[in-house]
């Protein structure tokens, strides 16, 4: 019996594989629009029309298709003209990364209007993680945001991303989105158990399943150990991983890896591994995890690891004091001191870790030999490639490493997860090999955010100045010590720094236990810290009958100001430019405005928090590009830093057509590949525009001068007469079109081709304040965001409309991590929410829509007077909304997530003790918010500023 499948106007005859699904089978033919972003119909990247109707291709039998007919994102335009609904994408921006576009546009071009009336109810289907949703509902609005390029005027409007026209018609070419011949398919045996040792381990059974070509141990490893993290200098990490251990340390450690022809045969493969563990004591909390006798995780050549005390499990650990904090708690009128909690939280990019390495040839002949390369979803190719050399004994020329588009990072792609084995299996084989995490392997094989447990003790006198400032952190690494050390060491930082007190102290520990391990997310620690410290700030001030703004006002750091922090200054951070003051500002304003409507009987609240962050990370942070003047007149950008969303491709062309007096549209850039550019350090650390866009400024520059200099000896002109314009160089008698000026330098033996280089430093600090009004339900705990207002010093801003949804992406995400994204272990150490149904990411119905404000700075250091703004938004979110659930409820909820039956709980149990506005430590009688005794009868007859 023939079968068929009518795919964009095209029949495949192919019949799918016994339980194929549909995903699968178009991306196996090329349909590469389709994505796999959750393997179980959660996220909606792989909607495709089946005679008309949206289906989740991930879940539809691709033998149900046969006779029908399909159409993919790739259809939407057979005749070359984009649809109306790529159109409004493209006119609004509705992406970022742009991974969910192909989904969300499919969705979209089968709504009726009833349907586009309802976008929460209509979107259910689809997820999103960078956008925050407004720029997809504008899209399907027909809002336009984009606008048309101007030759010498591109910094500081809404140009589009130039990947656009690719990411709505599906051609945008992520890591998996290729066809290499002769590819060879991996999948990794786990471990089961939290701390054990691998006694024996037997391979026989599965090298005999048909297919397999390969498994690999521990006994197939480098016994080189390194660390998973990626930095411009390794030594900032413990060098504690090995690519497969004899010893495992978290339920989901990789065990074992095969290689086959297909998924199938390599999955059958890691089922038929038989290994013998020896199993060992674990730990779980970090607190135990320090005391005596607690199972130690690393101990074996720990001095060389770089780990501080791997006796107690402590990887990483800081302490510093300025002042006396017992002396400034003396001189205080009011201490207040309490314990907060974060949990841990997955990044949920929907393109999830996944690498696929080859061989070419070095030369075109042959003669040189070959070379391996490597596509990878990662934020740092370079320290990727530099990594991968030492661990293997490669020279540099002997690796190449690329990544595509990227679909979504936020700071877990800082990680090298996948290359190892990879790269591992494909030397071994001299085959191309391919590994790609499913959404279950994210969570239990990937990284998450740490987990926190930050002890407060705030004291203030009575005029509301703060007197000492004392921090205890204590976050949760996990197995691998990967960024534990530099997450803790910079949470202590700004969020410290921000705030004048003569007295201040941090006590910060990275500890081990056997879980999942922590690494980079987006805040890179402060957002766990921020939360719990601006939470003391409102608590100080309703303590004091100050307003919790006016006390703000009273104690952050002014323009010029040196940024003092217990964990040790650092020198090259400056406040190059001061937006605080007008932050706050921003805030008292929609404060002030009269308050929305709420349904009768809710309770209502206010809050806001502030945070402060450096504009890249301490140490040097690398950027290298070159610019070079092409034949037809056009330019070509070389830069080294990825694109994942975070728009810097963007802004790189924008910078580098304001300086050449051309339009954005006359550049293209190369990115992300190690054979562009020397060397770049990577995208993390909000340094796409600060570090990468000074280069590309520098090096724009420099061209322009070369092309200037030599047409003026060409033309035998005056310098000072010569001037770039859009395709010309003009000068007093005329002009000189620049693709005459390029043959005439090719002819003359001259390269118009410069480089720009910036290393990271000196670094400026960005500022942003979140404030909300909320209603609650008692009788619920459901609560409703009535107002979100988010205030942003980004300096100079590159590109309003995409800085704006940077900033809505952060905000979305930080609502996330504060209501209800919570990534659970159980007993054992295994993550029990290992898929999107069970781990609740914001969904469109979720997300407020955020009225966000810049503010008018210019940085004295970023690039045109631009500072960095993807992770800070992140960072005020929690605590700017518990603070607004505080005002409404009188109870201070000191854990995360803010989840509807904790709200509730907390609620009702009040309500039943017949209290009315103490906070939960007031009402318990803890140490919480007690006053100073020596300073108490001065405080007589002060309350809080809101009563119940």
């Amino acid at each position: 019996m023939s079968f068929e499948i009518h795919v964009n106007e095209q029949t495949h005859a192919t019949a799918p594989r016994p339980g194929q699904c549909l995903r699968t089978y178009l991306r196996e033919r090329g349909w590469f629009g389709v994505k796999k972003g959750c393997d179980a119909g959660d996220c909606g990247a792989c909607t495709v029309h089946v005679d008309g109707e949206p289906v989740h291709s991930c879940l539809y039998p691709a033998v149900r298709a046969a006779g029908r007919a399909v159409t993919t994102v790739e259809g939407l335009a057979p005749g070359g003209e984009l649809h109306p609904v790529q159109q409004r994408f493209l006119d609004a921006q509705g992406f970022q990364c742009g991974f969910c576009t192909a989904g969300y546009l499919m969705t979209t071009v089968a709504l009726d209007d009833e349907q586009r009336a309802d976008l929460p109810r209509a979107f259910k289907g689809n997820l999103c993680r960078c956008t925050g949703y407004r720029a997809i509902e504008d899209a399907v609005r027909g809002v336009k945001h984009v606008e048309e390029p101007c030759a010498g005027e591109a910094v500081g409007r809404n140009l589009p991303a130039p990947a656009g026209p690719q990411v709505v018609t599906g051609t945008a070419r992520y890591t998996f989105d290729i066809d290499v011949p002769g590819l060879l398919h991996m999948k990794l045996l786990r471990s089961p158990h939290a701390h054990a040792r691998i006694t024996a381990i037997d391979t026989a059974a599965a090298l005999r399943v048909p297919g397999v070509r390969l498994v690999l141990t521990h006994e197939d490893a480098p016994e080189r150990h390194y660390s998973s993290a990626r930095h411009e200098h390794p030594t900032e990490d413990p060098d504690d991983t090995r690519l497969l251990d004899d010893t495992v340390r978290y339920v989901g450690q990789r065990v074992a890896a095969v290689v086959a022809d297909s998924e199938a045969a390599a999955e059958e493969g890691c089922r038929r591994i038989e290994v013998s563990y020896e199993v060992l004591p674990s730990v779980l909390d970090p607190e135990e995890a320090m005391l005596p006798g607690a199972p130690v995780l690393h101990v074996k050549d720990a001095a060389r690891a770089r780990i501080a005390r791997p006796e107690n499990n402590v990887v990483g650990e800081v302490h510093g004091e300025i002042g006396s904090v017992e002396e400034g708690f003396a001189q205080a009128d009011v201490v207040y001191e309490e314990t907060f909690r974060t949990q841990r939280v997955q990044h949920a990019s929907l393109e999830t870790h996944g690498a696929v390495a080859w061989f070419e040839p070095m030369a075109d002949d042959g003669s040189a030999g070959e070379r391996i390369v490597v596509r990878s979803s990662t934020q740092t190719p370079f320290l990727t490639r530099r990594a991968l050399c030492a661990l293997f004994d490669l020279p540099l020329e002997k690796v190449r490493v690329l990544a595509g588009r990227v679909g979504g990072g936020f700071g877990g792609k800082q990680e090298m997860i996948v290359e190892d084995v990879v790269v591992l299996a494909a030397l071994r084989l001299r085959r191309p090999v391919k590994l790609e995490y499913t959404r279950a392997e994210q969570f239990h094989g990937a990284t998450t955010r740490h987990p926190f447990t930050v002890h407060v003790k705030a004291g203030a006198r009575r005029d509301g100045a703060l007197t000492a400032l004392r921090l205890r952190v204590v976050a949760n690494t996990g197995a691998y010590g990967n960024h534990g050390p530099a997450v803790m060491f910079h949470s202590v930082g700004e969020s410290m720094a921000v705030y004048r007190a003569p007295h201040k102290k941090a006590d910060g520990y990275s500890v081990y236990t056997n879980a999942v391990p922590a690494g980079a997310f987006r805040g890179y620690g402060l957002g766990q810290v921020v939360f719990a410290m601006e939470s003391v700030m409102d608590e100080l001030a309703h303590r004091l009958g100050i307003d919790p703004l006016e006390f703000r006002e009273r104690n952050i750091i002014g323009p010029g100001e040196v940024m003092a922090s217990p964990g040790g200054e650092e020198e090259d951070l400056h406040i190059a430019s001061y937006g605080l003051d007008q932050c706050l500002a921003i805030v008292r304003e929609a404060r002030d405005e009269p308050a929305e409507a709420a349904p009768e009987g809710w309770l209502t609240g206010e809050g806001g928090a502030l945070a402060m962050i450096a504009t890249g990370p301490p140490g040097g942070h690398i950027a290298d590009v070159r610019a070079r003047l092409l034949p037809d007149g056009r330019y070509d950008l070389a830069v080294g830093t990825a694109e994942f969303g975070n728009g810097t491709t963007t802004v790189h062309r924008q910078i580098a057509a304001g300086e050449l007096a051309t339009t954005v549209d006359r550049i293209t850039v190369r990115q992300s590949d190690t054979d562009v550019v020397r060397h770049d350090t990577g995208a993390f650390a909000s340094t796409g525009t600060v570090v990468a866009g000074k280069a590309t400024l520098y090096a724009s520059r420099a061209l322009t001068a070369k092309i200037l200099d030599f047409a003026a000896r060409h033309l035998s002109v005056d310098r000072a007469d010569c001037a770039l314009a859009d395709d010309a160089v003009t000068h007093g008698r005329g002009s000189l079109p620049l693709k005459e000026v390029h043959e005439a330098a090719r002819s003359a033996g001259v390269e118009l081709a410069a480089d720009g280089h910036f290393g990271g430093t000196p670094r400026s600090v960005a500022f942003n304040a979140q404030w909300f009004r909320l209603a609650v339900d008692p009788g619920t705990g459901e609560i409703r965001v009535l107002r979100s207002v988010h205030a942003a010093d980004a300096g100079k801003v590159m590109n309003p409309m995409q800085c704006r949804g940077q900033v809505e992406g952060g905000i979305a995400q930080a609502l996330g991590a504060t209501l209800f994204e919570h990534v659970r272990l159980d007993a054992r150490g295994e993550v029990t929410t290992a898929a999107f149904r069970q781990y609740r990411l914001p969904q469109y119905a979720d997300v407020p829509r955020t009225e966000v404000h810049f503010m008018e700075t210019a940085d004295t250091i970023g690039p045109l007077g631009a500072k960095s703004m993807s992770e800070s938004p992140f960072n005020p979110v929690a605590p700017a909304f518990a603070n607004a659930l505080r005002n409404a409820t009188g109870i201070r909820f000191t854990e995360l997530p803010l989840t509807r039956d904790r709200v509730w709980l907390a609620l009702d149990r009040r309500a039943r003790a017949g209290h009315g506005g103490e906070t939960e430590a007031e009402r318990t009688g803890s140490r919480s918010g007690s006053q100073n005794p020596a300073r108490r009868s001065r405080q007589a007859g002060m309350c809080d500023s809101r009563t119940w």
